[in-house]
C-alpha cells in the first residue's frame, strides 16, 4: 500500500509542472476574459444581454455558423471521398494519395489565403478562363464574399477531414465486405449497409473537428473577406484592438469557448473516441 502512495505520489509530481504551466498560461486567462466579460465597460449582464438585441452580433454570430456549417458539409463531403479512394487504394498509391492531402498543411495559412486571392479576383486565372471559354461575360465576384473564405476554408479544412474518416475506414474488416458480396448484395448495397454505417463515427468525429477549428478562424476570413464578410474571430480582433471594447470582445471570446466545450461533450457521448482514435 505505502509503495502504491508512493508511486502515485511520483507521478503527481511528474504532473504538477505541467498543471502549473496550464493554469499559469491558459486557465487564468481564460478566467480573466470571463471576469472582462461580465465587468467592462460596466458590472452586470449586459454584453451578454447584447446577444439578443444587437443586431450586429447577432449578424456575426449567423455568419459565422452558416460560413462554418457550409464549410464542414463541402469538406465532408470531399474529404469522404477521398478517405474512401485512399482505403480502396494499393499500398503505394496509398502513400501518393496521403502525401497529396497533408502537403497543404505543410504550407502557411497566409500564403494559401493570397493565393486563392490571386486565382479567385477578377482579373484571376478562374475568371479569365471561364471568359475564354465563353462561359461567362463579365468576371464574377469570387472574393470579397462568403464564397471565397468558404473556398479558402475548406482548401484547408479538407486534409483535418480526411485524416479521422481514413482512421475509421481502414479499421473497417475487409471480410465483412467479402461476405456481404458472398451473400449477394451489390456493391451500392455493400457501400449503403455495411461500409458508410461502419465508418459514420470517423465522419462524425471529421465533422466535429473541422466545425471547432472552423469556428475560430482569422486569417482565411480576414483576407478572403477583405473586411466585408465578418467572422467572429475577425469580430473579437476589431472591438478589442481598433474600439476598445473589451466587454463585448470578451463576451464573444467566451461564447466561442463556450460552444465549442458544448460541441465537444455532445460528441464525446456520441462517438467512442478512445475507440476511434486508438485505432488512428
Amino acid at each position: 500500500m505505502a509503495a502504491r502512495l508512493r508511486r502515485d505520489g511520483g507521478w503527481w509530481a511528474l504532473l504538477l509542472p505541467a498543471f502549473l504551466l496550464l493554469s499559469v498560461f491558459y486557465i487564468t486567462p481564460i478566467l480573466q476574459v470571463l471576469a472582462i466579460s461580465f465587468t467592462e465597460p460596466e458590472p452586470g449582464l449586459g454584453n451578454y444581454q447584447r446577444i439578443a438585441t444587437n443586431l450586429s452580433v447577432q449578424r456575426v454570430i449567423w455568419t459565422t455558423l452558416r460560413i462554418c456549417t457550409i464549410t464542414t458539409a463541402l469538406a465532408l463531403m470531399l474529404g469522404y471521398g477521398l478517405a474512401y479512394a485512399i482505403t480502396l487504394a494499393s499500398e503505394q498509391a496509398r502513400r501518393w494519395w496521403l502525401l497529396c492531402v497533408l502537403v497543404p498543411l505543410w504550407i502557411s495559412v497566409l500564403v494559401r489565403a493570397f493565393a486563392w486571392v490571386t486565382l479567385l479576383r477578377r482579373q484571376g486565372l478562374i475568371n479569365q478562363t471561364l471568359q475564354g471559354a465563353g462561359i461567362i461575360a463579365e468576371p464574377l465576384q469570387l472574393v470579397w464574399n462568403e464564397f471565397g473564405i468558404i473556398v479558402g476554408m475548406v482548401h484547408y479544412m479538407v486534409p483535418y477531414a480526411v485524416l479521422p474518416m481514413l482512421a475509421a475506414m481502414r479499421e473497417i474488416e475487409p471480410r465483412l465486405l467479402a461476405a456481404a458480396r458472398g451473400l449477394g448484395a451489390s456493391r451500392g448495397q455493400v457501400f449503403r449497409q455495411v461500409f458508410f454505417p461502419l465508418s459514420a463515427p470517423g465522419l462524425v468525429a471529421a465533422g466535429v473537428l473541422v466545425f471547432i477549428f472552423s469556428l475560430g478562424f482569422y486569417i482565411t476570413p480576414a483576407i478572403l473577406g477583405g473586411g466585408r464578410t465578418l467572422m467572429v474571430a475577425e469580430w473579437i480582433s476589431l472591438q478589442i484592438l481598433d474600439l476598445i471594447r473589451w466587454g463585448l470582445g470578451t463576451m464573444m471570446a467566451t461564447l466561442l469557448v463556450v460552444t465549442i466545450l458544448v460541441t465537444l461533450a455532445v460528441f464525446s457521448r456520441v462517438v467512442n473516441m478512445r475507440r476511434l482514435f486508438g485505432g488512428a
